[in-house]
């Protein structure tokens, strides 16, 4: 397990000035967000029925909870992993306008998470997702509708520094965008969290294009799910991909940080596509994927914002379970204690 380094660790909150700041947090965002993105706040499970293909696979080898249910013949359900195709199914059903979305709580269970001081089993996002047109597909919009969440989360620092003074705001004025590509060729010999790492301590907020799709060197910066984000259409940079993820530099844990992914969805051309060649073709025959590709599902923009992500970064923690309530081993809390580290 992590072992820290800062056993000078000092937190700039008192745990009760802590829980009054989270509350400021989880008020005050998901309003300015919908308010930027045009976003309807509406309610979500915590578990949906299995064999529907709504819940997500994220990197394609997490595990969701199931449990069976009673009065439904033992069928089984699963605790979601996120809501990226759950909103996009509701999005379609309420029939929401090109321009108009919504927003949620999500919350969910990840038992097969590493435990880390940003990674627990417990998983809090907003998750949202908004209507789009065809002619929104491009990068240019992708990047618009990042730099609004970018404003959302500067607004919120603003706020909290007004209340309490300690908390010096540390984003830059404005996001560096760049592609997973540009950032290989600029350091070809490292890993990609090396290379993340690289890019925040640079420009202190970036935001990071093309997640899932093979680069140069034969692999993608990382995995994402095959439906839900379109990761493999060209787009008007020269490269491939229609999403990315929000990365920050975090002082506190001198480290790069991700607050955000999303990205604009698949349509019926890059489904077809990814799943392919994800070799997941089996799944076109599932409720939600045949609607997909049936062409009656909205064409769409979302992504989910860590809550518990959010609120470390902007209250300067150093570990996930000074701002949400988790399940840690013994030697984690025995750690944690030892170098002044206040879990929840």
């Amino acid at each position: 397990m992590t072992t820290f380094s800062k056993t000078t660790y000092q937190t700039i909150l008192s745990r009760r000035e802590t829980e009054s700041a989270i509350d400021f947090i989880k008020t005050e965002f998901p309003k300015i967000l919908g308010q930027k993105l045009n976003l309807f706040k509406v309610s979500c499970p915590i578990a949906i029925m299995d064999g529907t293909g709504i819940n997500d696979d994220l990197n394609g080898i997490e595990r969701p909870v199931s449990f069976p249910i009673k009065n439904q013949n033992d069928q089984s359900a699963v605790v979601v992993h996120s809501l990226a195709k759950w909103k996009r199914w509701t999005l379609s059903e309420l029939e929401f306008p090109i321009g108009e979305g919504i927003v949620t709580d999500m919350r969910a269970l990840r038992p097969d998470e590493d435990y880390s001081p940003i990674h627990s089993l417990y998983v809090d996002q907003w998750d949202w997702e908004k209507s789009i047109g065809a002619k929104d597909r491009n990068l240019t919009f992708l990047k618009e509708t990042v730099q609004e969440i970018y404003a959302a989360i500067k607004s919120v620092e603003l706020g909290l520094f007004n209340l309490f003074p300690g908390l010096t705001p540390n984003l830059p004025e404005n996001i560096h965008f760049m592609h997973a590509e540009e950032l290989l060729q600029q350091y070809p010999d490292m890993t990609p969290k090396e290379r993340e790492y690289q890019a925040a301590k640079t420009y202190g907020a970036v935001f990071l294009i093309g997640i899932g799709g093979v680069l140069s060197h034969g692999e993608p910066h990382d995995g994402r799910a095959p439906d839900y984000d379109d990761w493999s259409s060209a787009n008007e940079d020269g490269h491939f991909g229609l999403n990315g993820d929000i990365l920050v530099w975090n002082p506190a844990l001198e480290n790069s940080f991700e607050i955000s992914s999303m990205g604009i969805r698949v349509d019926q051309e890059s489904l077809e596509r990814q799943l392919e060649i994800a070799k997941a073709e089996d799944r076109k025959k599932l409720l939600f994927h045949s609607s997909l590709l049936e062409g009656k599902l909205t064409e769409s923009v979302g992504g989910g914002i860590g809550q518990s992500r959010l609120c470390m970064y902007l209250l300067k923690k150093i570990h996930i379970g000074e701002v949400q309530s988790g399940i840690w081993p013994k030697d984690v809390m025995e750690n944690c204690k030892k170098s002044g580290i206040d879990l929840i």
